[in-house]
């Protein structure tokens, strides 16, 4: 089955990816901070009926992933694809994962809250990934009893969380915004609007490769649906904001965008060493100068896909063996060569 990254979505010339998690706690438990091992293994296995249990679609679609027994190449790979927080990594319980095979939908299992529900979707479908985990939030429902009171709404570890309990996400691709300058006073407006924004992998991450991460910050007094609608407004705007950018960039700065996606094509096609970060950054280049049409051959889709792969954790599940930093560099440019040598020449 293919992978939900594969997929091409609307407006994905900005949109990256969007993004709905939902936080939910079981009534008979202490919040996993307070939960003993055994009650950190009985959350997981009730987790586990209740998505699996009579229903033969959940149990041919999911794979349950016990997280805590992974290696550190597979931890990151999952964190590396957006399906665990980083957060995962860092704490001494218990834990697990249930995950779709197409890698949308992810339920993580004793992180801040005993369960955080994911689903991801390409480009811009905020309402689609909602539907996805308010299906999976109803079934699970059927089975376990949650944390709720009649006057806050879900309960939630973390304060922030109360009331709907729901994240909702855009990762947004933003050269133009950033090559323009424009992208501070962008972000310190999200920020008066009651809006986060975080790199690639969420709090205290860079926005490597111009990405960009917008989330709500408030979830208490507001329903899932105006949540939504309120970040679905404001990334309309920043689409039309970067498309405006990218066109001027286009017609008063032509040569100079050019040179600067041509040259970024050039190294990544015929680099020996390249970083995380600088792989990441000319693939941001190129992806801008596929969306504009000043080089066609390669797809979006490609060069999401590569985005991932030579990122750590991927490239080492790759090769098959641990990679030291400058070993890395070197397996990354060869992947990257290989893959774009394959596509048109120039």
């Amino acid at each position: 089955m293919d992978k939900w990254y594969i997929d091409k979505g609307p407006d994905s010339d900005v949109i990256i990816s969007s993004r709905v998690r939902l936080a939910r706690n079981f009534k008979k438990y202490p919040f996993p901070h307070k939960t003993t091992p055994e009650q950190q293994r009985q959350i997981i296995e009730e987790t586990k009926n209740a998505l699996f249990s009579g229903n033969r679609t959940m149990s041919e679609n999911f794979s349950y992933i016990d997280f805590t027994n992974l290696d550190s190449v597979e931890k990151a790979v999952l964190v590396e694809k957006h399906i665990v927080s980083k957060e995962l990594l860092e704490t001494n319980r218990i834990c697990g994962i249930l995950l779709s095979k197409d890698e949308r939908i992810s339920i993580m299992i004793n992180e801040e809250d005993h369960l955080r529900i994911q689903c991801l979707a390409t480009g811009l479908q905020l309402s689609e990934a909602w539907e996805t985990c308010t299906n999976i939030d109803d079934l699970l429902s059927e089975s376990i009893d949650f944390s709720w009171d009649e006057n806050i709404g879900y309960l939630t570890s973390c304060p922030t969380n109360i009331g709907t309990a729901i994240r909702a996400s855009v990762m947004m691709h933003l050269p133009a915004l950033t090559m323009t300058g424009y992208i501070k006073p962008v972000l310190e407006a999200l920020g008066k609007l009651g809006m986060a924004v975080r790199g690639m992998y969420g709090e205290n991450t860079e926005a490597s490769g111009n990405m960009f991460q917008l989330s709500n910050q408030i979830t208490l007094g507001k329903s899932e649906e105006d949540i939504l609608l309120s970040i679905k407004n404001i990334t309309s705007q920043i689409i039309e904001q970067e498309r405006s950018l990218r066109q001027h960039l286009l017609t008063q700065n032509k040569y100079q965008l050019e040179d600067k996606i041509f040259r970024s094509y050039g190294i990544l096609k015929n680099s020996r060493i390249i970083s995380t970060d600088e792989c990441l950054r000319r693939l941001s280049d190129l992806r801008l100068g596929v969306d504009m049409g000043i080089i066609d051959g390669i797809s979006i889709e490609n060069i999401n896909e590569l985005m991932l792969m030579v990122q750590p954790g991927n490239l080492q599940k790759r090769e098959g063996r641990i990679l030291d930093a400058n070993e890395r560099d070197i397996v990354r440019a060869k992947l990257v060569r290989d893959m774009l040598n394959k596509q048109k020449n120039y």
